[in-house]
């Protein structure tokens, strides 16, 4: 038996049924999950605020680029 490592969730897991790197979901908390480990099964919790803080930093790199084209624009002028 597994446990969820976001909610504490009993999982049901076959150690021989999930492959390393298997992407699951928490029936409990609905977490993404990720198999780190086979035997015996080990999960983590795969954070979508990884994926929102480099969201948020791609738009700040381009809001500066568009911010300097418009500066060397307005040099140009």
């Amino acid at each position: 038996m597994t446990r969820c490592p976001d909610c504490d969730a009993e999982i049901d897991l076959d150690e021989d049924e999930v492959e390393e790197g298997e992407i699951l979901s928490c029936p409990e908390c609905d977490s993404e999950l990720e198999v780190t480990q086979t035997h015996p099964v080990h999960l983590i919790v795969i954070s979508d605020d990884e994926d929102e803080e480099e969201d948020d930093d791609a738009d700040e790199e381009s809001s500066a680029t568009e911010k300097e084209e418009e500066e060397e624009e307005e040099e140009a002028e």
